[in-house]
């Protein structure tokens, strides 16, 4: 089933201004010198329009089911301490780079507990550090049967702004697109210990199509 809640156009409303700017640049330069000098802005044009995309997805059906939350490779799959909850979880973890789509969806549906955003560093996103060090938007999510996700959004190297568009006592629904990471980042899932995990070090996932976990 496509997603009904999809909002958005096929290019991310994040990106426009920087498609704009990179697109009059690209013309003028080809107005005033030609082609040739103005290829390399083209090629920063097409780069930023990728970048910027952002597609409808299905969304698989099952109550339990936790959707990946955004584009990329699995990079993590442990048990880990929660520091937003303060328990033991499963940690899954997201790693999106700048030829991934940025934008991020809900796992599960449900309601959002709460909210906290932590200031900090910009190293490399796929290192497991980063998870503790980066500047970082948790929610923690309350999902339809009772279960609690926390779900991470995580700056990278050169990611330099994260955005979230909900707060506590939103509602979500599976694959609804509640935020936006800039260029390069990661986004962590910490789910009950005992989920049984879908998917493999390594893997390459979709938001909301890729099925990453069962919740018990």
């Amino acid at each position: 089933m496509m997603n009904d809640n999809y909002p958005h156009p096929l290019i991310a409303r994040e990106g426009w201004p920087f498609l704009a700017i990179s697109l009059l640049v690209a013309s003028l330069v080809t107005a005033l010198t030609g082609w040739l000098w103005a290829l390399p802005l083209w090629l920063i044009f097409i780069f930023v329009l990728q970048f910027f995309r952002d597609p409808a997805r299905s969304v698989p059906q099952g109550d339990k089911l936790v959707l990946s939350p955004a584009d990329g490779r699995i990079v993590a799959i442990v048990p880990s301490r929660d520091p937003w909850l303060d328990r033991d979880a499963l940690k899954i973890s997201v790693f999106m780079n700048v030829f991934n789509v940025h934008s991020n969806r809900s796992p599960v549906d449900g309601a959002v507990i709460r909210r906290w955003y932590h200031p900090g560093q910009f190293v490399n996103a796929a290192l497991d550090k980063a998870s503790t060090e980066n500047e970082r938007n948790a929610l923690h999510i309350r999902s339809a049967d009772g279960q609690d996700i926390t779900c991470v959004q995580v700056a990278g190297l050169i990611a330099r702004r994260i955005l979230c568009y909900v707060e506590a006592e939103s509602a979500l629904t599976r694959g609804q697109r509640y935020g936006f990471i800039r260029f390069g980042s990661r986004v962590d899932l910490y789910l009950p210990l005992d989920t049984r995990v879908k998917v493999v070090i390594g893997e390459k996932v979709s938001a909301t199509s890729t099925v990453l976990a069962e919740l018990p």
